[in-house]
């Protein structure tokens, strides 16, 4: 669940997310690699219950983890897992073919600029080409820019949840 102190508004409020045309060519393989358990760098399977359907929604995310804690960023706005998952306020992630229940907890926008800023920047500069993908995905914006980002890029903490297997399982894909 999201705690009122971490309410925003959705990012790219009233403007259809733009997703680049290689995402939908991109995620069915990188699903079916994650599925069976190859690793694809920091990416992992998300899978959150549909906020309209309630059918399990299963897609690729980058997986950031620092520290012990982890978060995912939606690197193209307000796409429906990102409205799924703000929705639902848990899901799965599967990382090597293990499935963890979590707990996501949105930030607001001064929480996600600061993530960018103290989190995400020193991530990415650790990754090779990591600053070359970032600017390839056209990113660029959360290095150089990271309060105007935060008004356009969601991002979610996800804390282990108590309800185990609550979305395990799902073979579904959805963007």
């Amino acid at each position: 669940m999201m705690s009122p102190d971490s309410l925003r508004e959705p990012a790219n409020s009233g403007r259809p997310a733009h997703v680049p045309a290689f995402v939908s060519v991109f995620n069915p393989i990188a699903s079916r690699l994650l599925r069976i358990g190859t690793p694809l760098g920091p990416n992992a399977l998300l899978t959150v219950r549909g906020r309209n359907s309630g059918q399990l929604r299963t897609t690729p995310v980058a997986l950031v983890e620092v520290h012990g804690r982890r978060w995912v960023q939606s690197p193209f706005g307000d796409v429906n897992w990102v409205r799924n998952l703000r929705a639902a306020g848990e899901a799965t992630i599967t990382v090597n073919r293990r499935p963890e229940s979590v707990e996501a907890i949105e930030l607001s926008t001064a929480e996600t600029a600061r993530f960018f800023k103290d989190v995400l920047g020193p991530y990415v500069g650790r990754i090779p080409l990591g600053r070359w993908l970032v600017s390839l995905l056209g990113l660029g914006e959360i290095l150089s820019d990271p309060d105007a980002a935060a008004a356009k890029h969601p991002v979610f903490e996800l804390r282990a949840s108590a309800n185990a297997g609550s979305a395990a399982g799902s073979t579904r894909d959805a963007g």
